[in-house]
């Protein structure tokens, strides 16, 4: 669930950010569940791995 440099834009399940809907871009992916995520920039990408952090935690918490 980080940015990783050398993730490929052609591996991205999406086509479009899930938070905006605009094109996602090479610099702004991440990885979900084993998945290739994009985003459209990388303020996007960080919103969406810490909600996902944050979410994990809530599970993990008694």
């Amino acid at each position: 669930m980080n940015g990783h440099k050398d993730l490929d834009i052609k591996d991205a399940i999406n086509k479009n950010c899930p938070w905006s809907g605009k094109p996602i871009e090479e610099k702004s992916l991440t990885t979900y569940n084993g998945q290739v995520v994009g985003f459209c920039n990388t303020g996007c990408r960080d919103k969406f791995n810490k909600a996902v952090d944050l979410f994990d935690d809530l599970m993990i918490a008694p």
